[in-house]
C-alpha cells in the first residue's frame, strides 16, 4: 500500500463527457481541502453497467489507498450506485452526486424518443435513466447530494419541468433515500463543475460529513 497522507476522491463523469471536465473542480478540492481527484473515464455509449463497474473496480484498486472519497456528476452518481452494489468492500470514505436523477430522468426519456439520440446515448443509459427506478441508499458510507436550480440547458425543453430544475434534472429526480444530506444551489447543470460554492460544498461534505448550508 502506497505511504500517502492526501485524501483521495475518484471522480465519475456523467454521459458524453471525458472526465477532463472536473478540472477546474479538483484544483479547488486540492487547494482548499487537500483532497486529490482522480478522473475515472468510461464510455456509457459503448459500454454497459456491468462493463464500467468492473473497470472501476480496477481502477480504486490499482490507486492502492487506505480511504477513497468518490464525487460522481449526472449519470456518473449511478454508476457509483451500481459500483457499490456489485463490489460493496471499499475503503472507507463518502460520497457525493451532483446533478444525479436518482429517480427516472424525464429529460432523458423525451431524448430517448429520437432514434438517432437514442443510439448516442448507449446500454448504460437505456437501463438506468429511461425507466423509473425504485432506488435507495443503503451503503455503509455518507451520501451529500447537490442539486442545481439555474434551469440552463435543453433538457428543460424536452422534460417540460414544473418544478426547478437545472436544466437537465428536475431537483426532485435528484432526491435519493438514505441519502445524508441534500441541498439546492442556484447552479446549472454544467455549471455544478464550475461553481466556486459546489467545490466548497463538495469538499466540506467529503471531509465532515455534512454540508456548511442546513
Amino acid at each position: 500500500m502506497k505511504e500517502d497522507a492526501a485524501q483521495h476522491v475518484v471522480y465519475v463523469h456523467g454521459l458524453w463527457m471525458p472526465g477532463g471536465e472536473s478540472m477546474l473542480l479538483a484544483h479547488r478540492l486540492l487547494r482548499e481541502f487537500g483532497l486529490q481527484v482522480h478522473a475515472f473515464a468510461y464510455s456509457a455509449v459503448a459500454s454497459g453497467m456491468e462493463e464500467i463497474t468492473a473497470h472501476l473496480q480496477s481502477f480504486v484498486r490499482d490507486l492502492e489507498v487506505p480511504a477513497v472519497h468518490f464525487v460522481g456528476h449526472s449519470l456518473g452518481g449511478l454508476v457509483i450506485y451500481r459500483f457499490f452494489e456489485r463490489y460493496p468492500e471499499q475503503p472507507p470514505g463518502r460520497v457525493v452526486f451532483l446533478g444525479t436523477p436518482s429517480v427516472e430522468s424525464r429529460a432523458a426519456v423525451q431524448a430517448g424518443r429520437s432514434r438517432f439520440v437514442s443510439a448516442l446515448m448507449g446500454p448504460s443509459v437505456a437501463d438506468e435513466l429511461l425507466r423509473p427506478r425504485e432506488r435507495r441508499w443503503t451503503f455503509r458510507r455518507p451520501l451529500g447530494i447537490i442539486a442545481g436550480t439555474q434551469a440552463l440547458g435543453l433538457g428543460q425543453l424536452l422534460a417540460g419541468f414544473e418544478e426547478e430544475c437545472d436544466g437537465t434534472v428536475g431537483v426532485s429526480e435528484t432526491r435519493l433515500p438514505g441519502a445524508t444530506d441534500h441541498i439546492v444551489l442556484p447552479v446549472s447543470h454544467l455549471g455544478m463543475l464550475v461553481s466556486p460554492r459546489v467545490a466548497q460544498e463538495t469538499g466540506q461534505f467529503l471531509t465532515k460529513g455534512r454540508f456548511s448550508l442546513r
